[in-house]
């Protein structure tokens, strides 16, 4: 949510940096609030200037009726103001309902780092890592290669549950968990602190998270129940402290949770009908941060270069892209891709985003910052990255690592969490 103050003092600013997003609904929404809010705070002085009136006139019928003068007049006077008082209170109450639902739907103010553009098309590559390769003209797909080791049901998962999901078995179970715990160890050892997240949240929470009138439509909500299951765990510790006033002196916190994440929309493209990479369920390893505002520029370069680490390890190719105003989405004052490599695609593909939310998420969650046992006035920032999501690490894998025999060579990194295991091979997969 938008600092309300800032809309006040710098009405011109906001909207300035709300155009960049070139979405003409977003500044409706802005001068419907400022409107709601300035006649929201016209009741606020009315129904101030009514109960001071009421205080008169009691004072005044005390008075009188102490000296034995009438006080009729103003005993009629008194008794209209408790009918019109209600009135300007529930007008005041309706005013700062409209303007808090549209300042709800407003997204995050962009930072002035991020480019100016219409789509994914236009982000700016910043980084790249690693020596890209294209693929021999017999490289096959990561869902082939899967089929082929033995080690994934696609078929039979479609049957089961529908499109977007699959089986996994065989030693490709282990590297998956690998995958995660390489992560978590290498962000433990940076100061993190590991967290096993709900996988369900509560409308009210999840609203604070993000606006849901954008994003209910990939989500999962259980029926009958005020409940959603989660699209990452970035949502559950973003609303661990709703509510509550942080200890400035234990920020910042850095936790890194590891979750399945569930998402109704996996997208139309082609490449990605069958296999791992767009999928309704999914494992991830993700960073999160609550910090002082002053202090979360850098804390985003910080998560950006954990993320940076996972796949230089990997020794996968990759490119970091500053995401473009049309692209950024609503949560996000800056945010930032990697693109790993795949050679079989000869195509950079998202693999990992980076974003720092401001103090967008912790205004929403009333979440404030303040000293030990004194009133929180400031609101702290929150970032979020990926560090890695299994299912598109393996698919690159899969890819990158693809031996001319069938098997699959193992990364080095991960082997230490597989008994020394250097490669994947058919005959590691009974039927």
């Amino acid at each position: 949510m938008i600092d309300l103050e800032l809309l006040r003092k710098e009405p011109a600013r906001v909207e300035e940096n709300l155009a960049r997003r070139r979405n003409p609904e977003y500044l409706r929404l802005l001068a419907e609030a400022r409107e709601n809010d300035a006649a929201w705070r016209a009741c606020l002085l009315e129904a101030d200037r009514l109960r001071k009136r009421r205080n008169e006139l009691s004072r005044g019928i005390a008075e009188a009726r102490s000296r034995g003068q009438p006080s009729s007049t103003l005993e009629e006077e008194a008794k209209a103001i408790p009918a019109s008082l209600a009135a300007v209170e529930a007008r005041e109450a309706q005013l700062r309902g409209a303007r808090d639902a549209a300042l709800q739907r407003l997204p995050n103010l962009l930072d002035d780092s991020v480019p100016y553009g219409k789509d994914d098309s236009e982000n700016v590559p910043v980084a790249s890592w690693g020596e890209p390769q294209a693929g021999a003209p017999d490289l096959r797909s990561h869902s082939d290669v899967l089929e082929s080791l033995g080690m994934a049901e696609f078929d039979r998962a479609h049957r089961v549950s529908g499109s977007g999901f699959y089986y996994l078995k065989g030693p490709i179970v282990l590297v998956d968990l690998a995958l995660q715990r390489f992560a978590i160890d290498l962000l433990v050892d940076r100061g993190f602190v590991p967290v096993s997240p709900p996988f369900m949240l509560r409308r009210a929470p999840y609203e604070g998270v993000t606006d849901l009138a954008d994003f209910e439509s990939v989500m999962y909500k259980i029926e009958n129940e005020d409940l959603y299951l989660i699209a990452t765990s970035e949502h559950p510790l973003a609303a661990l402290y709703r509510g509550e006033i942080l200890d400035e002196d234990r920020l910042p916190i850095r936790f890194v949770a590891v979750s399945s994440c569930f998402r109704k929309e996996i997208g139309g493209h082609g490449v990605d009908q069958k296999g791992v990479f767009r999928v309704h369920q999914f494992q991830k390893v993700e960073q999160f941060v609550f910090c002082p505002p002053e202090e979360s520029a850098a804390i985003h370069e910080e998560l950006r270069a954990n993320a940076e680490e996972v796949f230089r390890r990997l020794q996968i190719p990759y490119r970091v892209v500053n995401v473009c105003t049309g692209d950024v989405g609503t949560v996000a004052a800056k945010k930032y891709d990697i693109e790993a490599w795949f050679p079989r695609q000869r195509a950079y593909r998202e693999v990992v985003s980076c974003s720092n939310c401001t103090d967008y998420q912790a205004r929403r969650l009333g979440i404030r910052m303040g000293k030990a046992g004194r009133p929180g006035k400031r609101v702290p920032h929150t970032l979020n990255s990926t560090a890695v999501a299994t299912s598109r690490a393996l698919a690159v894998i899969l890819e990158q690592y693809q031996q001319p025999d069938g098997s699959v060579r193992v990364p080095d990194a991960l082997r230490p969490y597989l008994g020394g295991r250097d490669r994947l091979t058919p005959s590691d997969t009974a039927n």
